[in-house]
């Protein structure tokens, strides 16, 4: 039987058209859904089998489209083969519910539970790990961060929150937003905040999920005060020393960027310098996962990508100084807001009277 050429490389290319590249793909009824929070996942084409998760949620005003193409995830997906959830807020700020009781409470509804749903299904569906699931946030996704670990310790092995605040510093059933929290004017005890965290999920006993937290010290979206309250709440809740067993200076070469380490379970990283809009280091967080086999982070120079950009940068020898006006994703008004309102190429957009955001 003869096959001619052009017969040839038409089958070729009919088959090569239903195999479709790895992409960003939307999952519906994926389980009890109670805020009707969105689900979009991403497989790489080289994905382990029994694959681990990552769980990245963007910022307000974000969406998983945005938190997929503008951090770099996806390429350390690529590169170890483990699946990334995007989970997408459908309120009209596009914040995630860090508030409620029911989102504060271990299985009690909320943004929480649906992500949480989220992680089941891809267990199921996919044949994850479920001993190997993780969780990684910025802005409002730093602080659901913080929610996932306190409210679903049985879920998640560890998480790293970058601009965030503490489980429950935002708590309220009739506002979603705290200014008292946001502004740093919140301090408890590490007992007081490790109790918060406790009463999440009564009785649990199980192992806690260990915390990697960023903040940059410019921040005047949720001020770097924040942060030290966050420290103390993971080193109570882990049960370690609020004394460093380790620093080091200029981290990964940033000057003036300090990294604290608590034992083996809570690391800080303080970005000198950086507002709100930080930069993130995906590949430092896949290494404190231990995603690319390594079970603590390195100290190699990273490519970073900056929040809500689509380029990549080589990191330098000093911190990225913020432009004159606001970078894209960045705070641009609201209440007690002093400062830039001019957006570099975006528009400043109204969220809330207390936010405004370049998009």
């Amino acid at each position: 039987m003869f096959f001619s050429a052009s017969s040839i490389f038409l089958a070729a290319a009919s088959l090569a058209s239903t195999v479709a590249a790895a992409s960003l793909q939307q999952v519906t009824n994926f389980g009890n859904n109670p805020s009707g929070a969105q689900m979009y996942v991403y497989i790489p084409d080289n994905v382990k089998p029994n694959p681990a998760i990552l769980v990245g949620i963007h910022w307000c005003t974000g969406t998983a489209q945005a938190f997929y193409s503008g951090t770099g995830y996806k390429a350390q997906a690529d590169l170890y083969g483990f699946i990334v959830i995007y989970p997408s807020s459908v309120t009209s700020g596009g914040c995630w519910d860090v508030a409620s009781t029911a989102t504060l409470t271990h299985n009690g509804g909320g943004d929480s539970l649906a992500i949480k749903n989220m992680v089941l299904y891809a267990i199921s569906t996919y044949s994850a790990d479920a001993s190997r699931v993780y969780v990684t946030g910025h802005s409002s996704g730093g602080m659901m961060t913080n929610v996932m670990l306190g409210a679903y310790p049985d879920i998640f092995k560890a998480g790293a929150a970058f601009a965030g605040v503490p489980f429950g510093c935002f708590a309220s059933d009739t506002s979603s937003w705290s200014s008292a929290c946001a502004t740093g004017q919140i301090t408890k005890t590490p007992e007081e905040w490790g109790a918060l965290v406790k009463a999440a999920y009564p009785g649990y006993t199980g192992t806690r999920p260990k915390m990697q937290l960023w903040h940059g010290t410019a921040d005047d979206t949720l001020y770097f005060h924040n942060f030290e309250e966050e420290i103390k709440q993971w080193t109570n809740v882990l049960g370690v020393s609020q004394t460093p067993t380790s620093t080091e200076n200029n981290y990964l070469g940033y000057s003036g960027w300090v990294r604290t380490k608590y034992g083996t379970q809570v690391e800080a990283i303080k970005e000198q310098g950086q507002p709100h809009n930080l930069q993130i280091l995906a590949d430092q967080v896949v290494s404190w996962f231990g995603l690319n086999g390594a079970s603590t982070t390195t100290t190699a120079t990273p490519t970073t990508t900056t929040t809500g950009a689509s380029s990549t940068t080589a990191a330098t020898a000093t911190a990225t100084a913020p432009s004159t006006g606001v970078a894209k994703w960045g705070q641009c008004g609201g209440t007690g807001y002093t400062g830039s309102t001019t957006c570099i190429s975006s528009t400043c957009v109204f969220v809330n009277a207390w936010y405004s955001q370049c998009q």
